[in-house]
């Protein structure tokens, strides 16, 4: 299955001036898409860091989604990053200098049109009803920072990635972890393909843990369920047991 990263890009967030969505969307859609999270890091707006981060995430994931950064300001400097971590330089897209000057007219600026320097390798993918497309340098995928402009771009290009989803069953115990972490064990080695995850609620009353069960195998994830539920049933709430919503 495709494996993502996310690499959120801005000293606003560090600093706390203002709180990341967008990392907690892509998790969310990525796993709606059946793409597996590998990798999330949150980094300054500093052209050696940008590189770092993405030459190290670009080697473990199938594609990284950059947020951040890409806009006309002294501090956007992503694309500069990333053409760095591929040991390649800028160069100015007559594609996009076009688009921003359709969109800008007689307004448009120098420092707009900074907006066009995009690193070699660069692709443009744009979809039908896209006003900007989507920079793509390699298996990285460049997003802008303003969620509700990440969001749209995302969603509109989000068939092109691939994914088979993953469907979820839940059950929660009275019991604490440790009363239960042999029977958790048990069933993850008879069943490796279901991903089981055991998580405190001990601000409820009463006290439970959730016990959640993720996999792309129907047959062992309903067979796994099965015996957790009876192995944990003297002590067992059972919860619904609704899949995941896909997009597919």
């Amino acid at each position: 299955m495709p494996t993502a990263a996310v690499i959120i890009i801005g000293n606003e967030i560090l600093s706390a001036k203002f709180s990341d969505e967008n990392g907690p969307w892509l998790i969310k859609r990525c796993r709606e898409l059946g793409i597996d999270m590998v990798r999330v890091s949150t980094i300054t707006d500093e052209v050696d860091v940008i590189a770092a981060e993405v030459k190290r995430s670009s080697e473990v994931a199938d594609f990284v989604f950059t947020s951040g950064g890409i806009g006309p300001t002294h501090d956007d400097v992503t694309m500069a990053g990333i053409a760095e971590a591929f040991g390649s330089s800028l160069q100015r897209n007559p594609q996009l200098v076009e688009l921003i000057e359709k969109r800008m007219g007689s307004k448009v600026t120098e420092d707009a049109l900074r907006m066009a320097d995009l690193p070699e390798e660069t692709e443009l993918w744009i979809e039908p009803g896209m006003r900007f497309p989507v920079c793509v340098c390699r298996n990285v995928l460049i997003f802008p920072g303003v969620p509700g402009y990440l969001r749209g771009k995302f969603n509109d290009i989000a068939h092109r990635l691939g994914g088979e989803p993953i469907t979820s069953r839940q059950l929660s115990s009275l019991k604490n972890e440790s009363a239960i972490a042999g029977t958790l064990r048990q069933a993850a080695d008879r069943w490796p393909t279901v991903n089981i995850g055991s998580y405190p609620r001990l601000e409820e009353t009463p006290k439970r843990v959730i016990v959640t069960m993720d996999s792309r195998d129907l047959p062992a994830l309903e067979a796994c369920h099965a015996w957790l539920s009876d192995a944990l049933s003297q002590t067992s709430e059972q919860q619904p047991q609704v899949p995941l919503q896909s997009t597919h």
